[in-house]
């Protein structure tokens, strides 16, 4: 059946042919032109326009090239065109070109033209309170009472200095409150950042157990669990493409006695509280085009945290996470993409609230959305293989606000095949619960269709089957990874 749908996609398609994420777009008036050569261009000017709210520091922090610097001719596209990519993945405008300028002599100047995006967004709630749309729709009969509301406000490129400001603001099915502050630029040099969070939960619903790999809620008229939680993150952006995260939070939580009858294990030592502290470190490696989909370059993160830090805290927990992704054209319309995560976490006698899993955090099986499948230790390995059907930008010239007049849409058609492969916890397996998926290998396929549109938003609609022939359509409003 796979190889079925490979040969439709090999033979679909569109004419219709538009400006790719990663082309350098054609300069205005004379640029250069001579690619081939060996010999050295010189840069006088960077010229940056189009820029009314964002500083003109952040922007040339991008760039690879400043006044004064020389470039080989026959490097000079493939570095303008990192420069573009790097100043679109900063997710402060909805176009970005950089473009050479001959002005004769072996020397240039560098053009570089923004389109500013809308910075702040007051946006209402209305959402699921599940993982996904299908676990909604499927296990929980798509209850508009699981619906949650308020309002979240995001002031991104706050002070014009690609800060970020969110607040929330959230009732419903799951009451919780955040306020979460990101200055990424401390310094002159743009190395240096700080992320300050805090947050407050209140839900009148918890997924107190897993059952046959589906969480079990507790709902109750009133809170069943309150947590309080802030901490601080400090980046270190020394190149362009790597960065290091090291972060310290405080968690503290209570729940009413009905959890812990419920479920004994959910917290440490049937107690009602949970206190930990938990300090992490981040890398992340990234090296492609456009990071919100990207179709060619790699990225590699490594990620290493320690739950309890003092003797005398609920939680000792040790967690190892990496992943690779790689991103490959192989042909003027057909990408090529590949995606892994290994996990390992230690000692595995850990409380209820504190199981890891496959389901979470996008790092799901196609096919199997509607479960969990809890482990200390995972692997998974997604691949896709796909086809841009149509893609086209409009230019809406009678909106009035000009943040919005920009709207692109590409389509892509794929097939896809994940694989995974999860350790069961130890209680699971004394007490044979959710044993069905675990310690076995697991495998979805299918094929689907990706919607990638204004301010970075995709959408993807999938049909897969998975190893059990089990089959069914999916919907989900994120990227794959």
């Amino acid at each position: 059946m796979l190889g079925w749908m490979m040969c439709i996609l090999l033979v679909a398609g569109g004419d219709l042919e538009v400006s790719e994420a990663d082309t350098v777009a054609a300069s205005r008036g004379t640029h250069f032109t001579d690619s081939t050569s060996n010999k050295m261009l010189y840069v006088d000017r960077v010229l940056i326009i189009g820029n009314k709210v964002t500083k003109q520091r952040i922007i040339e922090r991008e760039l690879s090239l400043k006044p004064g610097d020389s470039i080989r001719a026959n490097i000079l596209q493939s570095t303008l065109l990192w420069d573009k990519n790097k100043l679109y993945n900063l997710r402060l405008f909805n176009t970005a070109s950089v473009r050479a300028l001959d002005m004769g002599n072996d020397h240039i100047d560098l053009l570089v033209e923004v389109t500013e995006r809308w910075y702040i967004f007051p946006l209402p709630i209305f959402e699921l309170s599940d993982r996904n749309f299908n676990e909604w729709w499927n296990n929980y009969n798509h209850d508009l009472t699981r619906i949650n509301y308020g309002l979240r406000i995001y002031k991104y490129n706050f002070r014009g200095r690609n800060e970020s400001l969110r607040l929330t603001a959230q009732f419903g099915f799951y009451r919780k409150f955040d306020l979460q502050y990101r200055i990424p630029n401390l310094d002159r040099s743009q190395k240096h950042g700080l992320t300050f969070n805090f947050d407050f939960g209140a839900p009148r619903n918890l997924a107190y157990q897993t059952v046959d790999h589906r969480l079990e809620f507790l709902r109750k008229e009133s809170v069943v669990r309150e947590t309080l939680s802030g901490g601080l993150t400090y980046t270190y952006r020394k190149t362009f493409f790597e960065t290091h995260s090291i972060s310290y939070a405080y968690r503290t939580s209570e729940v009413i006695d009905t959890v812990m009858t419920l479920n004994p294990i959910y917290f440490s030592n049937n107690k009602v509280t949970q206190n930990y502290s938990l300090l992490s470190y981040y890398f992340v490696s990234e090296h492609r085009d456009v990071v919100m989909y990207p179709l060619r370059g790699y990225q590699f993160t490594a990620y290493v945290a320690k739950a309890g830090l003092l003797p005398n805290e609920d939680i000792n927990q040790f967690e190892l996470n990496l992943t690779y992704a790689l991103h490959i054209p192989v042909g003027q319309k057909y990408f090529f993409s590949n995606f892994s995560s290994v996990f390992w976490s230690t000692p595995t006698n850990q409380p209820y609230s504190n199981y890891d899993a496959l389901g979470y955090r996008n790092l799901i099986i196609r096919g199997f959305e509607n479960y969990v499948v809890e482990g200390p230790t995972f692997a998974l390995n997604k691949t896709t293989f796909k086809r841009k059907i149509f893609g086209r930008n409009w230019t809406l010239g009678k909106m009035p606000i000009e943040q919005f007049n920009y709207f692109p849409l590409a389509i892509y058609f794929k097939v896809f095949a994940d694989f995974g492969y999860v350790q069961n916890y130890n209680y699971y397996q004394e007490q044979d619960l959710n044993t069905r998926l675990s310690n076995r290998f697991l495998m979805g396929a299918g094929a689907g269709i990706d919607f990638f549109t204004v301010y970075d938003l995709v959408l993807r609609v999938e049909y897969t089957f998975t190893q059990d022939q089990r089959g069914g359509f999916f919907l989900n409003a994120r990227k794959e990874f």
